[in-house]
């Protein structure tokens, strides 16, 4: 008789039943070694991009930060806003990689494993990190198209003034001062806190 979670055949053969158990787990352990060492191998992973006239050289890592940014004497005489630019888009471009360096690591150490799990991950990396061209500008195929120039838009109009605070409360005034005791005052009173 089958069992409703079509388990039977682990009733039957208890021997049978503890190697399959067995093998499912190293199953198991050897997916998790594989995905380990793919996580490992991306870890290391560094992607070097050069800005166009070979001012910047940026480094980064495979979740896309900058581990190394380097300038050569021609950075010196390039106006900061434009350095500014050189550095991003050379960076982009650096990151433009990222998807397909964790592509390659993942076929190296998962073959076809797990195809949808690989399928999201690279997707996000591809959102995340867009082909770019030389300028460091997001190519027509990637995901994010350069926003499209529209009509000029009107700047804000100025914050409204702050609320005029209202008149300030006069300040109480202190008691009168009671009198003196006749015969002058004691060195006492200027102490006496009555």
């Amino acid at each position: 008789m089958t069992t409703p979670s079509g388990l039977s055949s682990f009733a039957r053969d208890p021997d049978e039943a503890q190697r399959q158990m067995d093998q499912w787990a190293q199953g198991f352990a050897a997916k998790a070694e594989r995905y380990q060492a793919a996580q490992a191998q991306t870890e290391q992973l560094r992607l070097t991009a050069t800005s166009t006239g070979g001012a910047v050289k940026v480094t980064v890592g495979a979740d896309g930060g900058v581990t190394n940014l380097e300038f050569t004497n021609k950075a010196r005489s390039i106006p900061l806003e434009e350095l500014s630019s050189q550095i991003l888009s050379t960076m982009r471009r650096a990151q433009a990689g990222i998807a397909t360096q964790v592509s390659e690591v993942m076929t190296e150490q998962l073959g076809d494993e797990d195809q949808e799990t690989r399928s999201l991950l690279l997707d996000n990396l591809r959102t995340r990190f867009p082909e770019q061209d030389d300028e460091g500008t997001p190519t027509d195929d990637a995901p994010f198209a350069a926003p499209e120039a529209g009509p000029p838009s009107t700047p804000p109009p100025p914050p409204a003034a702050p609320p005029t605070p209202p008149p300030a409360a006069r300040p109480p005034q202190a008691p009168p001062r009671p009198p003196s005791r006749p015969g002058g005052p004691d060195e006492d009173d200027e102490n006496s806190p009555w």
